[in-house]
């Protein structure tokens, strides 16, 4: 079978005028009624741009020169924004960004679940910097640099990014980046350490450090040193995350509050918490809000996690059934429960995406019930959840094509109404939407 050849790329630059901005942040121009998608370009911008990439349906450039801006740029804040691919959005305007995330959280919902909201809910924002609280590092030996880099990947590529600092990590990590990357070049095992989990608490900072090979003595001391000045729990990752153990201090604690709720709880830094504490600390009222809680209520919430959602609706409602598919987190939810002083929830180990008809869980009446799935959503759990007949459900969506997805089945197969919906800005300066979703009987 004969090879494909790569197409060739034009040589000299295009200028273009851009129309639209797509799903992951950039622009999109025609050049001969072909497609073309242009990092760096925002809607109503007249740019020049070079190709990157050519398709048989659409092609790929990068912005070369604006030659008439958009009302809505803005100068980026990070020195390495347009190289590192952590953010795609800092040249638009915040208050921009959340609009074009509500349109895309709108077209998704038309297009794909051919849905609409009777109600669109008030975005839910918080700081623009310095808001991540949990990210993965990726870490690089580059000899022809002479140096390790620490930082996210290059836009588009595989490489890690030379960073110097960055602006959405919390600034007790982000802002120390060149010393990560001095340390771990003075360990022996400078080329066998791919990653950095980051997981920041209320108050305490993590770094979960991934090693392929064993530390020496002289390794652990050098990291137990560098947490110790900076006042940073440092973990050892030498195989899963479940194989991560403290090195400095003994005996870590990590924790966030919920003080409206007087709820406090505690994690492993590889568990999974929400991103943004300040969207998080909104998101959790507006959820208790929209499902209308009575004490008298028994309220299902799936793919619970540590009890994020669980313990605060126990506070409101009579029994709370939390259900993930990780026993670990369960457990961990269950600790939290008890440091609460929580008796009226109750957790269970489950696989959502498999069928759970014969689970004793599922036998019982929900008035209702609150979901926060992954980016695949939960489509298989549609029909158990319309099941149910909850007259309240409340989605919370980390990826709005599969919430789509998922509301067209509620509606148009189980006769549930889109009661509301609307964005909450989880992921500033990223092309990331997190949204929330009412539905009712």
């Amino acid at each position: 079978m004969a090879r494909s050849r790569r197409r060739r790329l034009p040589e000299e630059p295009v200028t273009v005028e851009v129309e639209d901005l797509a799903h992951d942040g950039r622009g999109v121009a025609r050049v001969n009624g072909k497609a073309v998608f242009v990092d760096g370009a925002l809607p109503g911008e007249t740019v020049r741009f070079r190709y990157t990439a050519c398709h048989s349906k659409h092609d790929e450039g990068r912005v070369e020169e604006v030659l008439e801006a958009s009302p809505e740029r803005v100068a980026p804040r990070c020195q390495h924004f347009g190289v590192c691919g952590g953010c795609s959005l800092q040249h638009l305007d915040p208050v921009r960004q959340l609009a074009r995330k509500q349109d895309w959280l709108r077209d998704n919902l038309a297009r794909v679940g051919r849905v609409e909201p009777e109600t669109w809910f008030e975005p839910l924002t918080g700081p623009h910097w310095g808001y991540r609280h949990k990210a993965r590092m990726a870490v690089k030996d580059v000899v022809k640099k002479g140096k390790v880099l620490v930082g996210f990947r290059e836009r588009h590529a595989p490489y890690v990014a030379d960073l110097t600092r960055c602006e959405v990590l919390h600034p007790r990590v982000g802002l120390l980046l060149p010393e990560l990357s001095e340390l771990i070049q003075g360990l022996s095992i400078h080329n066998r350490l791919p990653q950095i989990e980051v997981a920041v608490g209320d108050e305490a900072v993590a770094l979960s450090f991934r090693v392929l090979d064993p530390p020496t003595e002289a390794d652990r001391a050098a990291l137990a040193a560098f947490g110790e000045r900076h006042d940073i729990q440092i973990y050892l990752q030498p195989k899963g995350p479940d194989t991560t153990v403290p090195l400095w201090p003994a005996e870590p604690t990590l924790e966030y509050r919920l003080p409206e709720l007087d709820l406090s709880l505690q994690f492993q830094p590889y568990h999974f918490t929400q991103v943004n504490p300040a969207i998080n600390r909104q998101m959790i009222p507006r959820a208790l809000e929209l499902l209308a809680l009575e004490s008298h209520h028994r309220v299902l919430d799936l793919f619970c996690g540590l009890g994020n959602f669980t313990l605060a609706l126990a506070r409101r409602a009579g029994h709370v059934v939390g259900v993930e598919g990780e026993a670990a987190l369960v457990a961990r939810a269950g600790d939290n429960a008890r440091l609460n002083g929580i008796d009226n929830a109750e957790f269970v180990a489950a696989d959502l995406a498999k069928p759970v008809a014969e689970q004793g869980w599922i036998q019982a009446r929900y008035d209702r019930v609150l979901l926060d799935p992954p980016r695949s959503g939960a489509l298989e759990m549609m029909p158990v959840v319309a099941g149910l007949g909850a007259g309240r459900v409340v989605y919370v969506s980390c990826h709005p094509a599969t919430l789509a997805r998922d509301a067209g089945e509620l509606v148009h197969t189980h006769g549930y109404r889109l009661l509301g919906a609307g964005v909450m800005d989880m992921f500033p300066h990223t092309a990331h939407v997190e949204s929330i979703a009412l539905f009712g009987r």
